[in-house]
């Protein structure tokens, strides 16, 4: 499973509302029906889905959610073209991809996949905890 590299860029473009380490910071819906998901969700809950162009560019399926009343993206939603089982997924904002990763290990959970920072998005990991419930890290890239 490979968390999608652009999945958090608009999150990161906005360093003003970056919460605080520890806080769930995005959530990933991945299914192999994208049409009928942003349907779904923008009927239950309000949601407005866009296309994320840079995903696109990139020959990805992914459309990113802004919630009702929010003013940017909050998460995403992947089509994965039937290469990987749906899921939902939250998100936590980590200071250090590889020592949450550790202390994930050392807990007595897994690191499903792990992914250095690239030009297209941040240093991220999924993991699942002892119970083997899947969630996912990510650090904003060191600032320049």
């Amino acid at each position: 499973m490979r968390p999608h590299p652009q999945a958090h860029a608009f999150f990161l473009e906005m360093t003003m509302s970056m919460p605080p380490y520890g806080s769930v910071a995005w959530f990933e819906i991945a299914t192999d029906d994208p049409d009928a998901a942003q349907r779904f969700y923008g009927e239950v809950f309000g949601w407005q889905v866009a296309a994320d162009p840079q995903a696109g560019e990139a020959g990805t399926d992914y459309r990113l959610i802004t919630t009702a009343g929010g003013d940017a993206p909050a998460g995403g939603i992947l089509g994965t073209g039937g290469t990987m089982p749906g899921h939902a997924v939250f998100s936590v904002a980590v200071r250090d991809v590889q020592e949450v990763c550790a202390s994930v290990e050392r807990l007595g959970g897994t690191v499903v996949a792990r992914h250095e920072a690239s030009e297209g998005g941040p240093a991220n990991a999924y993991l699942r905890d002892p119970s083997g419930n899947l969630f996912g890290v990510f650090s904003p890239p060191a600032e320049a």
